[in-house]
């Protein structure tokens, strides 16, 4: 084993309140803003803006059991921990197994999307940029999760400012006219853009996947998770209300990059320059949101023997497990080779986030049922009655939403399927050899 690490090592506690709402800002604000607009609007009409708040259900709920879970048992790798400890570990190593591609997916369509918006302004190779994009996310990274946060906040603000210029700048330019008729498509309008929608809110919890590495995480996860929904909110429904209001539902709905043209047709070539430093940090920070959970999901998978335990080994100076940052790196970098497609690789994403989901909403009624002291000794705790509600919804949404998307590629589905199924033999190997080792132990 390298000097420099050690296996007993502690995560360090380097993430505040800030960086709590910066990592789920950062995840949840992303892609999503600038390419499910169009769509949705084609789909509902100026109803859209109903739409992104039927949306918000589902993610206020799952928001509502985190929140609960981060305060009663704050550790890293949560969403693989948790259904570990409270349900099965093979529960936790399936859904972070399919999380493996899930976040490979995500890196590559983020860094993708980042890439094309630079190249309107410059023209550069997709592939190439996109590695160096990942080389720098990795380089920061090593550094720490302090630093990281710290990058994650510094971008989260000049993000927060950009869409408020482009909001309040394009007031002179919204004519009330672009919003009639306003459900224009109906209600089945309104519910089948709901879908599309809730893709701007996937994310949103993400600080609970480093609970080990937070300040006062009883405190700073519930009030971070409630801080980044209500903020992600006010962002989408200002600029999504500004961009109808420019562009009429019309004009929206046929657009390829909808911010952009509005930005353009509201405040010209400084709109364009706007929306591009938008989209570079927006994309940015939920690239670098999205690494640090994969490679802490990888670590956690590792403490517990579900992975080779070189995976958690912890930097000593750093305080970061550097070399589950590597596979993380690596990962990303065999997902440069996947296909280009878009709604696939959204599919790819949101199917095992959605699983996470529900998992974790399985683990919270089992903590409440086997550990209720747990629920006693949190400082946010609201009634096991609400939160046994809050949990099965949770899961009956989670459940809707994925079945859903079938209707849009069933290609993703089988992808993942064929990797679960590898997952679940590596699995069944790996807990025979353990039987077999305690066998002869005892022999």
């Amino acid at each position: 084993m390298a000097k420099s690490e050690n296996v007993s090592v502690d995560l360090k506690r380097g993430v505040g309140l800030a960086g709590v709402v910066s990592l789920g800002l950062g995840t949840a604000i992303g892609v999503s803003v600038f390419s499910v607009l169009a769509p949705a609007t084609a789909l509902a009409g100026p109803a859209m803006l109903i739409s992104m708040l039927i949306a918000m259900v589902p993610m206020v709920v799952f928001g509502f059991v985190y929140a609960f879970m981060g305060a009663a048992v704050p550790v890293t790798g949560a969403s693989f921990e948790w259904p570990r400890r409270f349900v099965h570990p093979f529960l936790g190593f399936i859904i972070s197994w399919l999380r493996i591609a899930g976040s490979t997916s995500a890196v590559i369509v983020l860094t993708m999307v980042l890439v094309s918006y630079l190249s309107t302004a410059i023209e550069v190779p997709l592939k190439p940029t996109m590695f160096v994009l990942l080389v720098v996310v990795f380089g920061i990274n090593l550094v720490g999760v302090s630093a990281a946060a710290v990058s994650q906040t510094i971008m989260l603000v000049i993000l927060l400012l950009t869409c408020l210029i482009f909001t309040f700048g394009s007031v002179p330019s919204i004519d009330l006219a672009g919003f009639q008729p306003f459900a224009s498509m109906g209600v089945m309008g309104i519910l089948t853009a709901v879908p599309l929608m809730i893709s701007l809110f996937l994310g949103i919890e993400s600080a609970t996947e480093v609970g080990g590495e937070v300040r006062n995480p009883g405190r700073n996860i519930p009030l971070g998770i409630t801080i980044s929904v209500l903020l992600t909110a006010a962002v989408y429904f200002g600029v999504a209300f500004a961009a109808i209001g420019v562009l009429g539902s019309d004009g929206l709905a046929q657009s390829d990059a909808p911010l952009l043209d509005a930005a353009i047709s509201s405040l010209g070539t400084a709109g364009q320059v706007l929306i591009l430093v938008s989209a570079t940090v927006a994309i940015g920070s939920s690239i670098n949101a999205t690494f640090i959970i994969m490679s802490r999901f990888l670590y956690a998978m590792a403490k517990a023997d579900m992975l080779p335990s070189s995976l958690s080994r912890i930097h000593q100076d750093s305080g970061v497990p550097r070399r589950a940052v590597l596979l993380a790196f690596a990962l990303c970098c065999l997902g440069l080779f996947m296909p280009s497609n878009l709604i696939f690789l959204f599919l790819a994403v949101n199917i095992p986030t959605l699983l996470k989901y529900g998992a974790t909403c399985l683990a919270s009624l089992m903590l409440l049922r086997r550990e209720p002291v747990l629920h006693a000794q949190a400082s946010f705790r609201p009634a096991k009655p609400v939160l046994q509600v809050a949990a099965m919804l949770g899961i009956l949404l989670g459940v809707l939403i994925i079945v859903i998307g079938w209707s849009a590629d069933w290609r993703p589905y089988a992808l993942l399927g064929g990797w679960g199924l590898a997952g679940s033999i590596y699995y069944a190997v790996k807990a025979r050899k353990k039987s077999a080792g305690r066998a002869i132990a005892r022999g």
